[in-house]
This record gives structure tokens, C-alpha cells and sequence, in this order.
């Protein structure tokens, strides 16, 4: 047991323990009403924002699974940065629409959206579902990251022994959670972030001087992680891969019910806007962790014995925690374990509370208790954040590691199947209710059936167009399929006189502040 670094590790919890439940009572509104907690009365500003989202999108399975797929696979995990670039064009483009017209129709969620604008309860039931269905395993990829820096510091054991720490955890983030709503991970993502740029600054200072420089570094790896693989005759091989997941993963992020629910904080459009311009420096971020699985390879980290166990079990994503382990006295250990283990406490709050809003707005009142007040919707709510993470947790506790990674690799596939309903929603209403629909069962099936054939080992299927393969990204493939099921349904329903329903919008709702 690493007792310095667990005391350092222990403080640092509890400093944010505190301010989660002092949440409560920052910017002090009735947490009874379900916009009061799941999106903390939309009043933040520029800078809560910021932190927010930077705390919802850059989590500590990040600062852990890019500098490991580094690590283990190399340059193919620099996808990651493109991907952070693009994303943010694209967000300034849609979502200040979407936040005009949640805000003028009292939207709590992206499904809310979907039923006012299609007048389609089946269809805002799928969108509800298919967040809430992709957050699961993202919410115990979390965990993962809690996991290996709990490992790293000596809890190291096998059944209850081994998971006690990490259910102590999880249980005082579902207490001020459940608690103080939304405005808790907020005012938590403030510490988080401060504890990650002090950790990978000194990161990207400290351990390549230890290293002889970046030079050396650079020159120390092998060529073949270096640069992405040279395509084969008659594929496009990794340069497609990169290509394809870069721009698929910028589609989905901001999909994912935990990104919405974030947006629609915001206090108006001109805060979602600016945050466009902000929030690169994130990917800045990324980029310095990113290096980190680089300089764990040059460190020699992985045959030292005293290693050893601890990548043998969770394999390459222990990269970090050892390089942390070797490079640094054990009380800065400690505090950038701190820093991961918080950084996966914020998204992992604000995805629960994300997939309850869809569960209480979505499936509960419109089909459980349609006359429930305001108070048993924002109760129900609570209840299902605390379910939601239970059931994360028996992700980790009851399946093997690589099961939960595996499941997290369908995430995208599946989220991006929203797409054109929410996102084509926000401009057009010429694709059919009926269409969307058919388009997104046929997209969810194709896109699962796609990583099947993979044997959920990865997300990257070799497309094969008369003799010429192009391996890409699942999720992108599939929701090509489902924009063409969903166009082609649409001539279909509207030659046949189906009917398309009342748009409950008007065109003035999304340009509104």
C-alpha cells in the first residue's frame, strides 16, 4: 500500500465531497422541479460552462485510454485530436438552435426536442432510449479509470476487498448528486480541472527532462508507432480508419445525452457560442496527455518488475499511473491520481443525471404517471440517477474489464443513430416521423451487426466496394445507411398521404435568445 499517495488521494476526495453537497446551496433554487436539478434552472454562465463541459467531454477514461491506445498501438490514437477540432464548428452550427427552442418550449432533453417538433411519441421514445443505452457503459468506462488508480495505489485485491473502494466512492458521488443535481459536478468540474492542468503540466516538464528531452524521446520510438501504417495494394487500411473515426467521433460527441444536457445549462446562446471558441484548449490538453503513452514506452515502464502485476491486469491502461509511479515522489502521485479519479466523478455525475432526465421526461411521465406533479418527476429523477449508476457499477464489479470496453465501443455506433432526427430536426422537417424511425432501427442494426462481425474487438469494419477495402469507422457507415432508409421512406410516406404530425415549433424559437 502506497500510504502517502492514498493519504494525498483521500484529502483531495474529500475536498470534493464537500463542495458536492455545499452544491446545494450555490445559486440556490427549488430542487424539487426537474429543470432546477437536471439542468440547475439554466443559469450558467461563460466560465461554469466551460469547466462543465471540459469536465463532461474530457474525462478521466481519456486521461487514461488515449495515452494507452498511444501506449499500446500508436500514432491511430492521435485521432483523437482532429476529432476535438472539428467538433466544435460543428457544435457552433447546431446547438445554439437547439438551446433557442429548448428554452422557448421548456425542452429539458434532446428527445423533448424530437416529440414537439415530429409529434411523435415513438419516436422520441427510441432517441430517449438510445441515450440512455449508450451512457451506460460510458458511465462505467468512468469507473474503469477510478479502478486503475485505486489499483495503482495498492488495492490491488480480488472480489469485495478489491471493489470496496471503488463502491465507497461511487456511493458518495450518488449521494451529492442525487442531492444537489447538476450544480454539483459544475462547481466540482472548477477543482477537477485545476488538479488536471497542474498534473499534465508538470507531466510534460518534469518526465521528458528525466527522459533526455522530447528528442530522444521521439527518437526512441519505434517507426511503426510513430506514423500510421502504409496502406496495403487495394486498401485504404489505417489512413481511412483515422480518417473515418476522426470525423464520426466529432458527429457523436456532443450526441450523447451527458453533451445535451450541458448545452441546455447554459443561460443563453451567446454562452454556448463563446464556449465554441473556449473549449479547444481542452484538445491542447489532450494533446500534452496523449504524449504521456509515448514517454511511458521511452521510461521502460512496462518491464520493470515491480509493474508487472498491475499491467497484467489492466493491461495497457496502467501506461499512466506507472509512468506517474516512476517519474514523480509518491505525494504527487497521489494528487494526480486525485485529479483522474475527480475527472471521472464530474461526467460520470452528469451522465446519470443526463440518462435520468431522459427516463423521467421521456419514458416515466408520458407512460407511467402522466399526471405526476413537478416535485415526483424531479423525485423520480433522483431515484433513477442512483439506479443508473448502480447498474454502472455492476458493469465493472460483475464482468470482466474488457466486457465494459467492449460495450463503450458501441456507444458511438449507436448515439450517432440520433442524428438525423435531432440534429437534421434542428434545420428540416422534410425527412418523415415514420422514416426516422425506420431509418434508426435499420442504422442501430446494421451499426451493431457491423461490430459483431468484429467480435466487439474494435469499431473499425472493412468495407468492401468492388475489390477495394476501406476499413472506417462503424458508426459513420451505419448512419449513412440510416440517412438513406430515412430519405427514401420519407418519398415513400409522403406519395402514400401518411400523416407527419403538427410541428408543436416555430421558426422564431430557434433563432431567440
Amino acid at each position: 500500500m502506497n500510504w502517502t499517495a492514498l493519504t494525498v488521494f483521500i484529502l483531495l476526495f474529500a475536498v470534493v465531497t464537500v463542495l458536492g453537497f455545499v452544491a446545494a446551496r450555490w445559486r440556490r433554487g427549488d430542487l424539487n422541479q426537474l429543470h432546477e436539478w437536471g439542468l440547475a434552472g439554466r443559469r450558467f454562465g461563460t466560465v461554469v460552462t466551460w469547466f462543465l463541459l471540459g469536465g463532461d467531454l474530457y474525462t478521466a477514461y481519456t486521461f487514461i485510454a488515449v495515452p494507452a491506445l498511444m501506449f499500446g498501438a500508436g500514432a491511430i490514437g492521435l485521432f483523437a485530436l482532429p476529432y476535438t477540432i472539428v467538433v466544435y464548428p460543428f457544435v457552433l452550427m447546431v446547438f445554439p438552435r437547439l438551446w433557442s427552442v429548448a428554452h422557448k418550449r421548456g425542452y429539458i432533453t434532446g428527445a423533448d426536442f424530437v416529440h414537439g417538433r415530429y409529434d411523435s411519441p415513438a419516436l422520441a421514445l427510441l432517441i430517449a432510449l438510445t441515450g440512455i443505452l449508450a451512457t451506460m457503459p460510458y458511465i462505467a468506462l468512468q469507473l474503469v479509470g477510478i479502478q486503475v488508480v485505486i489499483g495503482a495505489m495498492g488495492f490491488n485485491g480480488t472480489g469485495w476487498v478489491g471493489d470496496l473502494p471503488l463502491i465507497i466512492a461511487f456511493a458518495i458521488l450518488a449521494a451529492y448528486t442525487y442531492t444537489s443535481g447538476l450544480r454539483a459536478p459544475a462547481i466540482i468540474a472548477v477543482v477537477k480541472d485545476t488538479l488536471i492542468y497542474i498534473t499534465v503540466i508538470a507531466a510534460v516538464i518534469i518526465i521528458p527532462e528525466q527522459l533526455g528531452g522530447y528528442g530522444h524521446i521521439f527518437a526512441s520510438i519505434p517507426a511503426k508507432k510513430l506514423l500510421l501504417a502504409t496502406p496495403p495494394a487495394g486498401s485504404w487500411g489505417a489512413y481511412s480508419a483515422y480518417g473515418t473515426l476522426a470525423f464520426g467521433s466529432a458527429l457523436t460527441l456532443f450526441l450523447y445525452p451527458h453533451s445535451v444536457t450541458g448545452v441546455l445549462s447554459a443561460s443563453s446562446r451567446k454562452v454556448i457560442r463563446r464556449n465554441t471558441a473556449l473549449l479547444p484548449a481542452y484538445t491542447f490538453l489532450l494533446g500534452l496527455i496523449a504524449l504521456l503513452g509515448y514517454m511511458a514506452i521511452v521510461s521502460g515502464v512496462r518491464d520493470m518488475p515491480q509493474y508487472a502485476p498491475y499491467f497484467k491486469q489492466y493491461g495497457p491502461n496502467f501506461a499512466v499511473p506507472a509512468l506517474m509511479l516512476h517519474s514523480f515522489p509518491a505525494w504527487f502521485a497521489g494528487f494526480a491520481f486525485g485529479a483522474i479519479a475527480i475527472g471521472a466523478l464530474v461526467p460520470a455525475a452528469i451522465m446519470s443525471i443526463a440518462a435520468a432526465n431522459l427516463f423521467t421526461r421521456n419514458i416515466y411521465r408520458p407512460y407511467v404517471q402522466p399526471n405526476c406533479t413537478e416535485k415526483q418527476e424531479a423525485s423520480m429523477a433522483k431515484l433513477v440517477s442512483l439506479v443508473v449508476k448502480v447498474g454502472a457499477l455492476a458493469f465493472v464489479i460483475f464482468l470482466p474489464l474488457k466486457y465494459a470496453i467492449q460495450l463503450q465501443l458501441l456507444g458511438g455506433v449507436w448515439i450517432i443513430q440520433t442524428l438525423p432526427a435531432l440534429v437534421i430536426g434542428l434545420f428540416s422537417r422534410w425527412l418523415h416521423r415514420w422514416a426516422l424511425v425506420l431509418g434508426w432501427a435499420v442504422g442501430m442494426a446494421s451499426g451493431t451487426w457491423m461490430v459483431a462481425k468484429l467480435h466487439f474487438a474494435g469499431t473499425v469494419y472493412p468495407l468492401h466496394i468492388d475489390g477495394l477495402v476501406v476499413p472506417g469507422y462503424a458508426a459513420l457507415y451505419a448512419l449513412v445507411i440510416n440517412l438513406v432508409v430515412a430519405a427514401v421512406f420519407t418519398v415513400v410516406f409522403n406519395a402514400l398521404g401518411v400523416a407527419r404530425g403538427k410541428d408543436h415549433t416555430a421558426g422564431v424559437d430557434y433563432e431567440s435568445e
